[in-house]
């Protein structure tokens, strides 16, 4: 039976800042869901807790309780980038230059209901501000697991992420939705970059790039089709965060024996996306002239209407 659908699992020392309840004491719980399940995050680094000039990226599974894929792949994930440390180079480059959180289930009360929403039966990637339409303004009506995410955002500053979802084989970038909420190709200023961070997914899979759906084996949200109030728009706009929302099964629920072919299937892909923050992009430090401590900024590239903020790291 499959780790994850056993509900037990391995985890190793001494990377992990973090672990699940009952083989460990420092858990790391970024809130609670409706029913009072915490919600944990395995962060893996050399210096895991420690603020770095490093860039800072993370995964979510589960967002949908009714497609639980992502949590086995994520946990597989930890264990290998631990197992593999000082062994595999792709996996040392991860945890010696980076910082690589892992929340493996933001709906627990979804997955065990085994339906789509949480315990309010909320569509969790349909509740958080919208660009385009004022829903999910008031913080009171929106559900406590997106509140987490929006906290810890804005906490931790990640350059890139991406949410793991089931029941397609695609890597979907922003735009999620159009301001006229029609189906068309919908792009943002970095349209190119999250097409670059799209293709390494797909290209990187086992069979994703050979797509007869989707071009490339990846989609502009809006142009596949339209929603709003989607996680992966409010962490552009709202937390500089490059993030890709990645349908990694066909099945939504697949049997568990398949479970350790979708995880090959998928692993490099999740390697090579998370290595890519390190590979690529602008990399530097801000001092202050006169003091030479660092100091916060902005970052913004000739051409593309958007910028970045560069935040003190002590």
């Amino acid at each position: 039976m499959s780790l994850l659908y056993a509900h037990t699992f391995k985890l190793h020392l001494p990377i992990i800042s973090s672990l699940f309840e009952g083989l460990h004491n420092d858990v790391i719980s970024i809130g609670k869901s409706v029913n009072g399940f915490a919600l944990l995050v395995i962060e893996i680094s050399d210096k895991p807790g420690q603020k770095e000039a490093e860039p800072a990226f993370k995964f979510i599974g589960n967002v949908h309780g009714d497609e639980p894929v992502g949590r086995e792949v994520l946990i597989n994930l930890a264990n290998w980038l631990c197992d593999n440390y000082l062994k595999d180079p792709l996996a040392t480059n991860i945890v010696e230059n980076m910082h690589l959180h892992i929340l493996p289930t933001m709906n627990p009360d979804g997955f065990a209901l085994r339906r789509r929403g949480n315990a309010n039966n909320v569509d969790l990637n349909r509740d958080f501000p919208d660009q385009f339409f004022p829903i999910n303004d008031e913080i009171n009506y929106r559900q406590p697991e997106t509140r987490a995410i929006m906290k810890w955002v804005k906490q931790e500053h990640f350059t890139a992420s991406a949410s793991l979802h089931g029941g397609a084989l695609v890597a979907n970038y922003p735009w999620d939705g159009s301001r006229d909420q029609s189906k068309q190709y919908y792009g943002s200023p970095d349209d190119k970059t999250f097409r670059y961070m799209a293709s390494v997914y797909s290209q990187s899979h086992y069979n994703m790039s050979l797509s007869k759906e989707f071009k490339g084996g990846i989609t502009n949200g809006a142009f596949w089709y339209p929603i709003y109030g989607g996680m992966q728009d409010w962490n552009y706009i709202h937390g500089g965060c490059f993030e890709l929302t990645l349908e990694i099964s066909d099945a939504k629920w697949p049997k568990a024996a398949e479970l350790p072919v979708i995880w090959e299937h998928n692993r490099m892909s999740m390697l090579n996306l998370a290595a890519s923050l390190v590979k690529t992009g602008v990399h530097g430090r801000i001092y202050a002239s006169d003091t030479g401590h660092p100091i916060p900024g902005l970052l913004m590239i000739k051409g593309i209407d958007s910028e970045v903020s560069l935040f003190r790291q002590h």
